[in-house]
């Protein structure tokens, strides 16, 4: 059968099919409801500053002292007056000391009238310079220099307390440790960082016809390509992270699994069996285990079986079995549940504006977050998408050609080229 036979297939049987998107749940009011069952962990602990990478920060972090601590010089050059410059021409100075960057600028001496130190960036302003020129700018004759024209007060001086005076917040309290927050901690004298402890998540994907890779495949069998994908989304130095593998389908040990899960877990990551198929056991295991279902079909394409709810203290995520439709629904609804337990502060996957470089036609009533890829820039800066198969919630190799998710509103059953959306990236 040819690719497009199959397409007009998948059309007949009713796959894309609207009929009830009414009964379906907007993708904005899903995520609310999943982010309102999300509590953030509030134990925290203590670790070195070298281990802080990737961890999110308990509280805020205020400086202790002013940054920088003193008035220092910007460039290597001359540290002089600026009163000494009285009318226009050059002026010679005479050149009576040195600093550099860890003297201690106090003890190098005071600059007089018609005097200049010899300075190099990140060194201290001794008293009674309040400017410095660069070494380019000036003539050096022996032990004296020369200058062209007046230097205004402050002149490449980096002033006490420019970058923060004391007190002031470095950074908040939620925000997930980079290079750069790192260098701010440092920066301030501190070895150690308080931060919130991990988030403890579950994985396990269901499915009696998952084989591991690796493995040899019987007939009807595939390969659990789901359960690698989210291994690799969630290994963050924030994760701690308990693999359960693959669970056939049989209810007695999903509900077994599920339960065991919830002893310990802040989060619990499942792929498969949230349809309404026979062997789609997970959510009623879910409720036969005491666990409340908060969201569960959802106007979002892929991704419709997509379920939130609760077990215990841990927070349930149910993510579909076909792997683009688990891929994307982690990285729209589930991410962003999983970083608000986390206790950061900033939750929303990456995205800006785009425009579709060709026109295309779909059925609306459903959210949609067509893969596709920027192939170049429209005349007013934006990049220009080319949008991928419209069929591919079960094609990963969509996914692996494409540079993020253009958003389509529910609505629209038509996007005209040039049109601008939404776009994640990936």
């Amino acid at each position: 059968m040819t690719l497009d036979r199959v397409n007009q297939a998948r059309d007949a049987c009713g796959c894309d099919d609207q009929t009830g998107a009414r009964k379906l749940i907007p993708v904005e009011a899903a995520i609310k409801r999943g982010l309102s069952v999300a509590r953030a962990v509030e134990e925290t602990e203590t670790v070195r500053l070298n281990e802080a990478i990737g961890r999110v920060l308990a509280q805020d972090l205020a400086a202790p002292f002013a940054l920088p601590p003193f008035d220092n010089s910007a460039m290597d050059g001359y540290a002089l007056r600026s009163a000494d410059f009285t009318g226009p021409g050059p002026r010679v100075f005479e050149v009576t000391g040195r600093v550099a960057a860890g003297d201690d600028a106090a003890r190098a001496g005071t600059v007089r009238a018609g005097q200049a130190f010899r300075i190099f960036t990140g060194a201290g302003i001794p008293p009674g310079a309040d400017a410095v020129i660069m070494q380019e700018h000036v003539r050096r004759i022996g032990d004296r220099i020369e200058i062209e024209g007046p230097i205004p007060s402050g002149n490449c001086i980096r002033v006490r307390g420019e970058d923060a005076v004391q007190g002031a917040v470095l950074l908040t309290g939620g925000k997930l440790i980079g290079p750069r927050e790192i260098g701010a901690i440092a920066s301030v004298g501190l070895a150690e960082v308080h931060v919130r402890r991990k988030l403890r998540i579950a994985l396990f994907c269901t499915g009696s016809e998952l084989r591991q890779p690796g493995e040899t495949l019987a007939p009807g069998q595939i390969y659990n390509s789901n359960r690698f994908i989210l291994l690799a989304a969630l290994r963050a130095p924030w994760i701690e992270l308990k693999d359960y593998g693959a669970i056939e389908d049989d209810p007695s040990r999903l509900k077994h699994a599920v339960t065991d899960a919830a002893k310990d877990a802040d989060l619990i990551v499942t792929t498969g069996g949230v349809s309404v198929g026979e062997e789609d056991h997970m959510v009623n295991q879910l409720r036969e285990a005491g666990g409340e279902i908060e969201v569960m079909k959802i106007a979002m394409k892929p991704g419709k079986p997509l379920s939130v709810g609760t077990l215990g203290s841990a927070v349930f995520v149910g993510l579909p079995g076909n792997p683009v439709a688990a891929f994307t629904t982690w990285k729209i609804i589930g991410s962003q549940i999983a970083a608000k337990l986390s206790g950061q502060e900033e939750i929303d996957p990456r995205q800006s504006m785009v425009e579709a470089a060709a026109s295309s036609s779909r059925r609306p009533g459903r959210q949609e977050y067509r893969p596709a890829r920027i192939i170049g820039i429209s005349p007013d800066g934006r990049p220009q998408v080319e949008m991928l198969d419209h069929s591919y919630s079960a094609k990963i190799s969509l996914i692996c050609k494409s540079d993020g998710l253009a958003v389509i509103p529910a609505n629209k059953d038509r996007i005209e080229a040039g049109e601008a959306l939404e776009f994640v990236y990936l």
